[in-house]
């Protein structure tokens, strides 16, 4: 039986370098639906596979 795939989680200072974009960005995508954000209440991280892919969408 397979594993689910396990999410690579960082904080939003290094989310915010691996999409090349802003901080106050990754907020706004947060608010909008367009990116998952784990962790606890004043602690948010994200899926580092999550910002690769939409990282690669912007520049294709």
């Amino acid at each position: 039986m397979r594993k689910p795939p396990r999410h690579r989680l960082v904080p939003t200072k290094v989310a915010a370098l691996a999409a090349g974009v802003s901080e106050a960005t990754i907020r706004k995508w947060v608010s909008r639906g367009k990116i998952t954000r784990y962790g606890s209440p004043g602690r948010s991280e994200f899926d580092i596979d999550e910002l690769t892919e939409i990282a690669l969408r912007r520049r294709g």
